[in-house]
């Protein structure tokens, strides 16, 4: 009851119907003179630049999430991007090598057909199926035997020079020996002068020596050798090395020549078996031989 009183006693003044109702009238009287007169049009602009400060500050917590939300998204796609763009590299990068590859040997295969197209003798395409596992030996074996006709002592090439001889025949494959074989030797003559001279296989792919040729021989570095013909295995005019390195020394007879193959020996895949090779005669000590042992087997029979 005291409470009430004392509550009264202070309160002084309209009813808060009365205020609202006075304030509402206000409201739409301002309203009204603003829509019809547009007077407030300057104090909306005082007060939008005083309150732009705050309106600002207000939304940097909006725009840093959306912000955030934005980088975040891009990682995740960069992410994604990045992991489909190496995956795609790879496959690309594999695509390109076999396509490299499917271009060396088209270009490889072109160069033969050439050459089978110019060659005198003929010849068959065969390709490189095992390499010998001896590192000692310098020896590999072509998908081509004794089906094919491929016969012991053909020669065979590349399209630029002599790689090797066939030594060994099998129903489905064949055996061709080096000519960097330390056991090969190839009967060959100087281009540029014609001498002749004997190309010894060193066990290394990338040297040939030319042995037992006197210090005086006239042979400079460059010479190209190339196959003589003579000994009934090789055809003439096919190139064999390159001479790469000469050394005369006085205190020895004979000169170190070193020569580098011109065929790639351990290159290419595909190679070329030249068959139909003329016959020689026999040679003449073999008939005197011959000819002596039916002598002597004449002379044991008489009593």
């Amino acid at each position: 009851m005291e409470h009430t009183q004392s509550f009264r006693f202070f309160n002084r003044g309209p009813s808060p119907a009365v205020r609202l109702v006075f304030f509402v009238l206000l409201s739409l009287l301002l309203l009204f003179v603003d829509a019809r007169y547009q007077y407030l049009e300057s104090a909306r602009s005082a007060l939008s630049v005083l309150f732009y400060p705050l309106q600002r500050l207000v939304a940097v917590p909006g725009a840093l999430w959306h912000q955030a939300d934005t980088i975040l998204v891009l990682q995740g796609n960069l992410i994604r991007d990045n992991a489909q763009l190496r995956q795609q590299h790879g496959v690309d990068a594999a695509q390109l090598q076999q396509l490299q590859v499917l271009q060396a040997d088209n270009q490889h295969l072109r160069q033969l057909l050439a050459v089978q197209q110019r060659a005198d003798y003929p010849m068959q395409l065969a390709e490189i199926v095992y390499t010998e596992r001896d590192i000692f030996k310098r020896k590999l074996f072509l998908d081509k035997g004794a089906q094919a006709n491929v016969l012991a002592g053909q020669v065979v090439m590349d399209d630029s020079g002599v790689v090797g001889q066939v030594t060994r025949v099998y129903p489905w494959l064949s055996e061709v020996t080096l000519i960097t074989d330390k056991d090969h030797a190839v009967p060959v003559h100087v281009l540029r002068n014609g001498l002749r001279a004997v190309v010894f296989g060193s066990g290394d792919t990338s040297d040939l020596a030319l042995r037992y040729m006197p210090i005086s021989s006239d042979i400079q570095e460059g010479d190209v050798l190339v196959t003589s013909g003579i000994d009934g295995t090789y055809p003439p005019g096919l190139p064999v090395a390159r001479v790469s390195h000469i050394e005369r020394d006085p205190a020895y007879p004979f000169a170190r020549i070193l020569c580098a193959p011109v065929a790639g020996v351990d290159k290419q895949r595909q190679l070329l078996i030249l068959s139909g090779l003329p016959k020689l005669p026999e040679r003449p000590e073999a008939v005197a031989e011959t000819a002596t042992d039916k002598l002597k087997k004449g002379r044991r029979k008489k009593p």
